[in-house]
């Protein structure tokens, strides 16, 4: 295989010379200011071995990325229960449509349409404090990956709260079916505070390494899923991980993935490496632009397409 550590470098390279780079999220104040300019790739293997290009160690907002680390606490917490209260096909409509909800009476299609994702922070609250939820998913992000540094950009949380009335709709829309069972505030409060976390893409690659590899992360020495439930997790990657662009990325990719507003971009080619891409411009959909053009090139150049060469 070509030298990984040249491809990324390569691929960093060019994307910092493109002048089409996505319009970053304004809707959410503290994101609008961050540099449009900025890009981070990381590639991380099972032994360990890092492949990094551009900001690869600059914290931002994981945004939605975090749906992919609740979703795996929820199903440890309930199991296949879970999907009594969400389903598993992708929406086709964007990630805040309340259109679906009101059709499917209050049942989110996926668990990373925001819908969905409120639904599964529900299920991690029962039976807990907000703080004690929120301080679950925190220890656990920095147990897959490896670093205790990681923490909540405050100011994102209080920026998303005191513009999210879409899903302040959601959540009380899937109250009123049931599908919510906390004080909406709670659940909304854990909500906001997850996503906010802050990660590099070396943190965020290293985070992923368990889907990767069959549920088990290889520099932390156990497994953490099992191979059954990583892979499901890694299918409903693939199908909904981009909102309705989801179909396109698996097109154009054609590797798992989970987005995030925040303009990273988490993917893995199973069997072989946890990748995680930063470039803060969103497309129509909401997906970094060049995110995805990068990891085009990446599987382009390394044949890592789960579909084949």
């Amino acid at each position: 295989m070509p030298d990984l550590d040249r491809i990324v470098k390569d691929i960093a390279e060019e994307m910092r010379a493109r002048p089409d780079r996505g319009t970053v999220a304004s809707y959410i104040p503290e994101l609008a200011r961050v540099d449009p300019q900025a890009f981070g790739l990381v590639v991380i293997d099972g032994d360990g071995r890092v492949a990094a290009g551009g900001d690869a160690d600059i914290p931002f907002s994981i945004q939605s990325i975090s749906k992919v680390f609740t979703l795996t606490l929820a199903l440890g917490m309930v199991g296949d229960r879970l999907w009594r209260r969400v389903g598993r096909e992708p929406s086709g409509s964007p990630f805040n449509s309340i259109v679906q909800l009101e059709r499917e009476n209050g049942i989110p299609r996926n668990p990373f349409i925001n819908a969905g994702a409120i639904a599964v922070t529900d299920v991690i609250l029962s039976g807990h404090q907000p703080r004690e939820a929120l301080g679950e998913i925190l220890r656990f992000m920095q147990f897959l990956a490896q670093d205790d540094r990681i923490a909540i950009d405050e100011r994102v949380a209080a920026s998303e709260k005191r513009t999210g009335f879409r899903n302040a709709a959601l959540a009380n829309y899937m109250r009123s079916f049931g599908v919510i069972e906390n004080p909406v505030d709670f659940t909304l409060g854990v909500y906001f505070h997850h996503c906010a976390i802050a990660m590099s893409c070396r943190q965020l690659a290293t985070a992923g390494l368990f889907l990767a590899y069959s549920g088990q992360h290889p520099l932390a020495g156990h497994s953490v899923i099992s191979s059954e439930r990583a892979r499901r997790i890694n299918a409903i990657m693939l199908t909904c991980g981009h909102y309705d662009g989801s179909g396109d990325f698996a097109y154009r990719v054609g590797l798992p993935g989970k987005s995030g507003v925040g303009g990273g971009i988490l993917a893995v080619a199973p069997g072989r490496a946890s990748i995680c891409v930063w470039s803060p411009g969103l497309d129509a959909a909401g997906n970094s632009h060049l995110g995805r053009i990068a990891l085009e090139m990446l599987v382009k150049r390394t044949g890592w397409s789960i579909f084949g060469v």
